[in-house]
């Protein structure tokens, strides 16, 4: 059987996955390119993830395409709008033909010889496995498992009579109307379950190890809403967008650089919010500084609301084990429950979990160097979209996926088939892709490559990785171009 080409070849047919291929289309119009994605729809985490109250921690107009505008009045928005706009997206864009859904990218091999790479792909509906070949591989994954989700070894869950859910896997039609529920956790999903549940569960539990920073925003941007009065959307996005970027850059910054003082702001918000009384020092007063981890985004102070109005509590505490009616915990308390629900995080994964080896040697990522966040160094025609951590994943991953079109471009002018990214001089220091103490990064950071000085460098700086992605040189220190192999040597004059 024939295997077929594409030029470009996108693993992920996600927020980032659809998107790579709308710049695709937008900047390479002569180039070839597929989107294979595992799962039986688009939309990735939009689409994996239904539990209730599932929304963005991300406002839309960052969270959206650069190249297209959201135009719904809602800023935080829900799960179902979000899949819809990526699905409305695909349409517009002319991209939904060219994803293939079900198809699970398990290993791919790069021949410095032939100038490509050679993709192994899995049928999910028990077709044969076949393969692809390409000129770059684009993986557009995300960067934890879709499989399953983090839960740690609770002792005594086998006794539980109730039942426990992890929100990755959320039983369809689960009903839990009048039941008593407890919810472990309390990073994004747990804040986001807490308000939506309170609803119709009898009570809502949030029961926390330690807490977290929690903010509140309007769900609806009135800066946005004004504007709309007076211009078409197309020119309030930018605007808010870039509003928006900088207002969370200055909040990043400002908690890096007087972290008592952040802390301090934060935690004002959270007191007028609450019940005089409330035990906001234990419940909403971390260890650790502001954005050393992810900073929880509550709009209209849904979380608060509920909080004060007796439909929800908070419990900072330990499991110490399960009963047959609900938790035993480390202080000795207990509480009945009928539901428990385990967010508890997400497992780490890289690359979507396959295998890639170059000429026959597999790649083994710790051991590598991301070259601007989003290449890795001995590894030809490969990018990863990953998004940033400080801010909406989007910003980024468009960045990245313009930059894939330049450098297709390039090297497609210049007559290049291989664009390298090199390894940094030994004596340049390693430190973790990612900077980030949370306990889903810290797990599993070991298994993903490292970052060193520029051009090395995850940067968490929108400003500035548009300079560097969309307006900086192409060919600088960290990378080569090279023709293939096989091409060099059609090259040679003949004697």
């Amino acid at each position: 059987m024939e295997i077929e080409h594409v030029d470009v070849l996108i693993v992920g047919g996600g927020l980032s996955g659809v998107g790579a291929g709308c710049h695709l289309q937008m900047n390479c119009p002569g180039k070839s390119f597929a989107i294979l994605e595992a799962r039986d729809a688009i939309g990735g985490t939009w689409d994996l993830f239904r539990y209730p109250g599932i929304r963005s921690d991300s406002d839309m107009f960052t969270l959206g395409y650069n190249f297209h505008p959201w135009g719904e009045a809602k800023s935080i928005a829900d799960g179902p709008a979000i899949r819809g706009y990526i699905n409305e997206t695909a349409d517009e864009f002319g991209v939904r033909e060219t994803v293939r859904l079900g198809h699970r990218v398990v290993a791919a091999e790069w021949s410095s010889e032939d100038g490509e790479w050679t993709v192994d792909v899995e049928r999910t509906d028990g077709g044969e496995p076949f393969q692809m070949t390409c000129n770059f591989l684009y993986a557009c994954t995300g960067y934890y498992s879709y499989d399953a989700g983090y839960t740690p070894e609770f002792a005594g869950v086998e006794r539980f009579k109730g039942t426990v859910i992890h929100p990755q896997h959320w039983p369809e039609d689960f009903d839990y109307s009048g039941k008593r529920v407890v919810v472990i956790g309390s990073g994004a999903t747990a804040v986001t379950l807490v308000p939506a549940m309170a609803e119709r569960a009898a009570h809502v539990t949030m029961l926390q190890r330690s807490p977290s920073y929690v903010v509140s925003l309007p769900g609806n941007d009135p800066i946005a809403r004004l504007l709309r009065k007076w211009l078409p959307v197309k020119y309030v996005y930018p605007i808010v967008r870039w509003k928006n970027v900088f207002l969370a850059m200055a909040f990043f910054n400002l908690s890096r650089k007087r972290p008592r003082f952040m802390k301090g702001l934060i935690r004002k918000g959270v007191e007028r919010r609450l019940p005089p009384g409330f035990d906001v020092k234990t419940h909403f007063t971390p260890r650790y500084n502001p954005w050393d981890q992810r900073v929880c985004l509550v709009p209209d102070d849904d979380l608060f609301r509920v909080l004060s109005d007796g439909s929800a509590s908070i419990v900072t505490d330990t499991v110490d084990t399960f009963t047959a009616t609900g938790l035993k915990l480390g202080s000795g308390a207990e509480i009945e429950a009928d539901v428990v629900v385990t967010a508890t995080g997400l497992n780490l994964l890289a690359l979507g979990g396959m295998n890639v080896s170059v000429d026959g040697e597999a790649v083994a990522l710790p051991d590598r160097v991301a070259y601007k966040g989003m290449m890795l160094s001995g590894v030809p025609n490969l990018a990863l979209a990953l998004g940033y951590t400080n801010a909406s994943w989007t910003l980024k991953c468009d960045l990245c996926s313009h930059y894939v079109c330049r450098l297709v471009n390039y090297m497609d002018e210049h007559g290049y088939q291989q664009c390298m990214p090199l390894e940094p001089d030994p004596s340049i220091p390693r430190e973790p892709f990612i900077d980030f103490s949370s306990g889903y990064v810290t797990r599993s950071i070991h298994n993903f490559p490292k970052q060193a000085r520029a051009p090395w460098r995850l940067y968490q700086n929108y400003p500035k990785d548009v300079f560097l992605l969309k307006r900086g040189d192409l060919q600088d220190e960290g990378i080569e171009f090279s023709r293939a192999a096989s091409k060099e040597r059609a090259l040679e004059p003949v004697a």
